[in-house]
């Protein structure tokens, strides 16, 4: 039987019902907006611990009506009847309060920024690289999130060099936050006269989208170069006269943003910055806790291979979990929910291993 922590159940449940009660006096505006978010935080694991205090409360009556030496037969053999049922919607209730009592990440409802670069593989590289893109627009598009282009650079024979895209909506960084690694490509390339199967590769790198609040960038650690834009053309190609480059000197980190306007230009810049410094210091956090506790999917460092994506066999591998699907054309059409879906639960796992649950 699952063992739940039942103090803490208990304060959670009152919690909720002092916010309940404060929302309903009529606090101020912003008082309200902040109640109002925690209250959507606990609604549903503070209706999971009632359901599972009167499923409860309902196995205690009817055991008691089975043990009581005075209760009538039929009314027994009902009762005991019930019971199997009763018992199963408890393990029910306690396996998904598990998932809801895990420690959360705090980034996983933000927004995220992708990026994607071409790696080892030259010219395939590239294309791999929009594959994977397109593979992420069409992903997101079923989850009914927004992306949003913020720079590209087209490679020779198509695809990207790089891409960076800003994806909003609910639940973003949750799901997409195992996609960071490098992902490899087998297939036969279009321009191989021979027929061989090449390999390449692309790194994937997702970040939750921070606020200046989350980090803050001081003016003299920063050093912004205005630049003439070109562009070759392509779907993508550059319209701006003026291309922004970011130096972070204390990372050394580098951001070039050369789309439609300078002023646009510098905003993305330094939202692109703030992604990855604040994506930095997650990381390092991750790494002391990791160090300790060993919560990761793989290592999440992003020079490791994640998953193969194997053309001739129409197979895809994720090394992390050790899962093989047979469905490539259906995953690079965006349909990633088992994927994903099994990466978080192995994550879930880890976590519940961790907490020793």
């Amino acid at each position: 039987m699952i063992s739940l922590p039942r103090d803490r159940m208990d304060q959670l449940v009152k919690r909720f019902d002092m916010l309940e009660a404060q929302m309903a006096a009529g606090p101020d505006a912003d008082a309200y907006v902040k109640m109002a978010s925690e209250y959507s935080e606990l609604q549903d694991i503070a209706g999971k611990i009632r359901e599972l205090f009167k499923a409860e409360g309902e196995l205690a009556d009817l055991e008691a009506m089975v043990a009581d030496k005075s209760t009538d037969a039929e009314m027994r053999s009902l009762a005991e009847a019930d019971l199997p049922d009763v018992e199963k919607r408890i393990e029910a209730l306690r396996q998904d309060l598990q998932i809801l009592l895990l420690p959360k990440d705090a980034a996983d409802e933000r927004n995220a920024i992708l990026e994607i670069r071409a790696g080892t593989g030259g010219d395939e590289a590239a294309i791999f690289a929009g594959d994977l893109f397109r593979m992420y627009e069409r992903y997101a598009a079923n989850q009914g999130w927004r992306m949003e282009l913020m720079s590209a650079s087209d490679g020779d024979a198509g695809g990207y060099k790089e891409i960076i895209a800003s994806v909003s909506g609910k639940g973003v960084f949750a799901k997409l936050k195992f996609e960071s690694g490098v992902h490899r490509v087998q297939r036969v390339p279009a321009t191989e006269a021979q027929g061989r199967i090449h390999t390449s590769a692309a790194t994937v790198a997702v970040m939750p989208e921070a606020e200046e609040v989350d980090i803050e960038i001081k003016p003299e650690d920063i050093r912004i170069d205005t630049t003439r834009a070109s562009s070759s053309g392509g779907q993508h190609a550059n319209t701006t006269e003026t291309a922004v480059r970011i130096l972070h000197i204390p990372t050394g980190i580098i951001v070039v943003q050369a789309e439609k306007s300078q002023h646009q230009n510098r905003a993305r810049a330094m939202q692109v910055l703030r992604a990855r410094l604040y994506d930095l210091e997650r990381s390092r956090a991750d790494q002391e806790r990791s160090d300790a506790r060993k919560l990761q999917v793989g290592s999440g460092d992003r020079s490791e291979r994640i998953r193969t994506y194997n053309f001739p066999q129409g197979r895809v591998t994720d090394h992390r979990i050790n899962l093989t699907l047979y469905k490539l054309d259906r995953v690079i059409e965006g349909e990633l929910d088992e994927l994903i879906d099994a990466l978080v639960a192995d994550h879930q796992s880890k976590l519940l291993a961790a907490e020793g649950l």
